[in-house]
Parts: structure tokens; sequence; C-alpha cells
């Protein structure tokens, strides 16, 4: 970090207070349970690389993970197969919405593992001989990225598996071009359950501290993954983590991150530390808003922007 500020003496529940006052964006209504989510939710954590957490209120407010899940899926898959598994997918921004129904020209890959074609298939890469140990996998890596045990919303994996037709859609794509290895509808369910895992601001904190220490939980002192692993999901979070408004957010806030549209942000400022927003009302790229406006404030106020420039 470049600040002086130290993150365990620094007034977050004056930045909670003050992004309260925010009240645009609208709440995601794709699924029932996303579309009941409190309006007025924001909860914030910090989790720093020699496990220190901080918190506001609400911070242990649990919601569904939903595409803030999308990182881990990727070092999962990465830590499973290694290369094997970036021969599979591409790393590079599309432009497009996280669902379009698009895969590179010419390889039939999702375009990069955050949209939803991209998540769909390291769901499916993930070590496992079938639908439910992969989804067991999937479960016991996310735990130990976050450093306690993580149960899955039923109801959440059920609407999403049911309401998914664009997730069908991609799979059934990939299934054409040879990309995706496993029944269509087999990965939909493994990727609807991953996204139904149940965190809360401190959670997410925590996984993104993970990535940010180079693969080790500072919560636990596990190795969950590798550092090269570590490097790449990173890498990848700053490149398509807010989907087209990657660019935008890395200009504004400069530290890699992974937007969600039940209201998450989680954060990986490398060798620094993880942040986690809560905050339900997005704005059109399906951002949190609330959680934009606190992520800018924590990069200007705790310096970092991985991009910073020192005076003089």
């Amino acid at each position: 970090m470049n600040s002086a500020v130290d993150p365990l003496s620094y007034d977050l529940d004056g930045v909670r207070d003050r992004a309260l006052r925010e009240r645009g964006g609208a709440v995601d209504d794709s699924i029932p349970e996303l579309a009941d989510a409190d309006p007025d939710l924001l909860g914030i954590a910090l989790v720093t690389l020699d496990g220190e957490t901080r918190e506001t209120a609400q911070a242990g407010m649990q919601i569904s993970i939903q595409s803030a899940v999308k990182p881990f899926l990727f070092a999962l898959a990465l830590q499973d197969h290694g290369a094997a598994a970036l021969d599979r997918l591409g790393i590079e921004p599309t432009g497009e919405a996280f669902d379009a129904i698009k895969l590179e020209s010419g390889t039939g890959r999702p375009p990069n593992p955050m949209v939803n074609a991209g998540a769909l298939l390291t769901s499916a890469l993930v070590d496992g001989a079938d639908a439910a140990a992969r989804s067991r996998r999937i479960l016991a890596g996310l735990s130990a990225f976050a450093g306690r045990d993580l149960s899955v919303s039923e109801s959440v994996a059920e609407s999403e598996h049911l309401l998914g037709d664009r997730n069908h859609a991609l799979a059934h794509l990939m299934r054409s071009e040879g990309t995706l290895q496993v029944g269509a509808d087999e990965a939909v369910a493994v990727y609807a359950r991953a996204c139904a895992v149940l965190v809360d601001a401190r959670d997410l904190a925590a996984m993104g501290a993970t990535l940010a220490a180079g693969g080790r939980n500072p919560l636990t002192g596990v190795e969950v993954v590798g550092a090269d692993v570590a490097r790449d999901v990173v890498s990848v979070m700053a490149t398509c983590g807010v989907y087209d408004g990657s660019g935008r957010w890395m200009r504004q806030v400069g530290v890699p991150a992974k937007s969600s549209v039940s209201g998450a942000i989680v954060l990986a400022a490398p060798a620094a530390l993880g942040a986690a927003v809560v905050s339900p009302p997005l704005d059109e790229q399906g951002t949190s808003v609330r959680g934009h406006h606190v992520s800018e404030v924590l990069s200007r106020e705790l310096g970092l922007h991985a991009f910073a420039m020192p005076r003089g």
C-alpha cells in the first residue's frame, strides 16, 4: 500500500455512513431470491495479509455469492489442471454482456472465465467424477478460501438451474463446439450450486485476501492455491472482473475485483489486503452502486490503486 493510513484504525464506519446516502441503482430480479434482497443492506469488511479483520454493521449478513464465485472457480480449475485449463479458456475482455451467447471465433472457447460461459466451463473442469463430486470439491475449495465451512442455499440453486435459460443455451453451444466435455444440464447444475453458496462480506474479504496473499489464507495459514494460480486469477480479475466496465473500474478504483448480481464486490489488492462490499442495488453494468463508491474511497484513502504514481 502507498498510504500511511492503517487499515486497522481506518474509519470504516464513516465510509459506510456516507455510502448509505447513495440511493441509485436497482435490485436484480432475475430469480425470486435476489428480488427479495434488502436494498438498504450495506456491509463492508477488510482482511489484511497478517489476518487482521475490520468490519462494519451488516458485514455478517449472508447473500448468495452469485458471479463473485467466478474468480474462485477459475482458481480451482487452474489448481486442478494447470496450463491445460488455460488452453480451454480465453482471457480477453469482451465488451459484451456477462451472459452473451457468444464464444471465441474459430476456437469455440469462452472469451474469459469471468463471463457465464467461462464459469460454466471452469466449474466443469474442477476435479470430480460426477456433478455431485465436483460440487463438493467447489464447496470445499470456497470454504478454504473463506476460512470457514460454507453452505449452499438449495432454493437459490434450484432457481438458478430452472431459470438459467441463457446458461443452458451457452452450455449447449459449448457442447456443440466440443469445448464442454460434460452434459449441458450437468454443467448448469454444478454452476448453479456454486452461485448459490452463502457468504457474507467477511467471507468475501477473506477470499480476496487469500488471492492477494498469493493463495495462502491469512486467517488459517492454509495454502488454498499456488502463487502462480493466484497471480493468474488476479490478473484476469483486473481486466475482466467488472465485465465491460472493467476499464473504467481499473481507472477509478485500480484494484482487481469481481462484481456480482447479488450486490457483492470482492477485491484483491496484491500484497496488501482483501476487501468486500455487499449492497444489492446495481448499476447498468450489474455492479453494486454503493459497492463501487466504497471501493473508490477505500482505494484512494488506503492507497490501494495499482497504478497510483508517487508525487515528485
